[in-house]
């Protein structure tokens, strides 16, 4: 039987990442949530990596950038409150799982096998300040599969509330589940929905079938003219020149983008509307159509044309592939097999298509292999990724460089993806986080004694650690040094500061951590946070 430290380590050093589930008093994290540093700026466009010298904001103030953070998501998100609360409209993760049963084999990059109340508190903790970031018509959405579904959403029935519960969807990860399952063989998972408060409704697209053609033979042959964005496309994005299209002509030239017009544009043909009629039903919201290259508009008026999504997601009722289909997306891109169970785009631009629009903020504060970013850059939506493992760097980042390159895999050819686009890259700045990566890293006991020297001369440790007596008397006890190495680093981690896992703006000018920031980086930190 393993010691609970043992337990504790062996998950660590599975998944290479601590995600910090102590219960503390509440005179213990005093500072744990105030607003961190910010280092290794980075801006990533078409030509390339630069340094980062202003933070670009809308009128209002908000920061514009697309945001890709490496760090503790927990203590991440409380920074990010201080200038996106009220802000993100969309939130979507793939958080560990629960499993009712250990796994010999995980299934993520990271441990899933938590206990039920450590799962629970580690999704809460993060769930509370992902709320506040939320605009009041925003939604979020939460990756699980069945052996979480019923503790989540009891959980989220108690922050979000129940009356805010929109659906559940079920999605096909796989078209070929396990044969060897003891009960059942297992196709899907689920994406649990939320809103925050006065969100009306996801939009599952144009109702198919409900629209009216507007050419009528038996009308006077006319020209009307269409201002950008009011006529809807199903033909590939491209510029369109003039021409006879079977019963119209396309009388000027046309740029599709995104599905619609992003110019004004004329077109000819016995329609039944005249033009002063068009202009008042764009004015009350009448959507226009054309589904084919011969041109053949059509329209269905607001209120007849928004149909509801599904709630079964798959590849044959909505173009949403499988686990299989996002490992080969991500190998197309490089070349190695890199996560188990990644998500394919098609799934998340689904979700995303059914409440926001352009410009929105999309966060995703397990970030993992990018996938939400990705497609958020793709879709031309705002961003926020937040990762603490190191791939962040050789995945994410990796990833986004080669969308903003106009890579084609994923959703890119179904929206006609041509590149461009940038994003900043950047760190919550460590101190004590540093420590707990070289407690980690140690591989004997002389390493960890000759660590622990270190600990007490740079980093914060608990106020209540009487230094003297452990390294004297404790380190010396034959019953410590019975212990593993394993029960032995835990130790020395529970007695670090979590209040100092990060560099606290309001102590960047301490002269402690002077090696761990320099000038550029305060200033940028300030420029952020809106103190400069």
């Amino acid at each position: 039987q393993l010691s609970s430290a043992q337990l504790y380590t062996k998950q660590i050093t599975k998944r290479q990442e601590i995600f910090f589930n102590q219960v503390l008093a509440f005179d213990e994290i005093d500072r744990l949530f105030d607003p961190k540093a910010l280092t290794h700026f980075s801006r990533y466009t078409k030509d390339g990596k630069s340094a980062v010298t202003q933070i670009k904001r809308r009128t209002d103030g908000t920061p514009t950038e697309n945001l890709i953070i490496k760090g503790n998501n927990l203590i991440a998100l409380h920074s990010l409150a201080t200038q996106f609360r009220g802000k993100v409209k969309l939130i979507y993760i793939d958080p560990p799982y629960y499993f009712r049963k250990t796994k010999a084999e995980d299934s993520f990059a990271y441990n899933s096998n938590f206990k039920l109340s450590t799962w629970l508190t580690f999704m809460k903790n993060r769930l509370e300040i992902a709320k506040e970031l939320l605009t009041d018509d925003g939604v979020i959405f939460v990756s699980i599969d069945d052996d979480g579904l019923a503790h989540l959403k009891l959980l989220m029935d108690d922050i979000f509330t129940k009356e805010n519960f929109i659906a559940y969807f079920m999605w096909m990860k796989t078209a070929t589940p396990p044969s060897l399952s003891k009960n059942v063989r297992k196709k899907l998972e689920y994406v649990l929905c939320y809103r925050k408060n006065t969100f009306e409704g996801l939009f599952g697209g144009i109702v198919e079938g409900g629209d009216m053609p507007l050419l009528n033979e038996s009308n006077a042959l006319n020209t009307l003219e269409f201002p950008a964005f009011s006529v809807q496309f199903k033909i590939p994005d491209g510029i369109y020149y003039p021409a006879k299209k079977d019963k119209t002509t396309l009388e000027s030239e046309l740029v599709v983008c995104n599905g619609w017009n992003s110019t004004p544009f004329k077109l000819s043909g016995n329609f039944k509307w005249t033009q002063s009629t068009i202009t008042k039903e764009i004015e009350n919201n009448t959507t226009f159509i054309i589904k084919s290259e011969k041109f053949a508009i059509r329209y269905i008026r607001e209120g007849e044309r928004n149909k509801k999504p599904s709630n079964f997601i798959s590849k044959i009722e909505c173009g949403v592939g499988t686990n299989e289909d996002a490992k080969k997306e991500l190998f197309e891109l490089f070349q190695k097999d890199l996560f188990k169970y990644p998500k394919p785009e098609s799934l998340i631009s689904y979700l995303i298509n059914t409440a926001t629009n352009e410009s929105d903020i999309v966060l995703d504060y397990h970030l993992g292999s990018g996938t939400t970013a990705a497609v958020a850059h793709k879709m031309g939506r705002q961003y926020i990724g937040i990762e603490q493992m190191d791939y962040v760097e050789t995945l994410a980042v990796e990833r986004l460089k080669k969308v903003i390159d106009g890579e084609q895999g994923g959703i890119s050819k179904e929206i006609n993806w041509q590149g461009g686009g940038e994003f900043v890259y950047c760190e919550l700045g460590e101190w004590n986080a540093q420590a707990k990566a070289a407690i980690l890293a140690c591989d004997n006991w002389v390493e960890l004694d000759r660590l622990f020297t270190e600990l007490c001369d740079k980093y914060f440790l608990k106020y209540n650690v009487n230094v003297q007596k452990f390294a004297n008397e404790i380190c010396q006890e034959p019953e410590f040094l019975a212990l593993t190495l394993d029960e032995q680093k835990q130790m020395m981690l529970e007695m670090l500061d979590l209040n100092q896992l990060y560099i606290n703006v309001s102590d960047m000018n301490d002269s402690q951590f002077e090696c761990g920031l320099n000038q550029e980086d305060k200033d940028l930190t300030l420029e952020f946070y809106g103190m400069k």
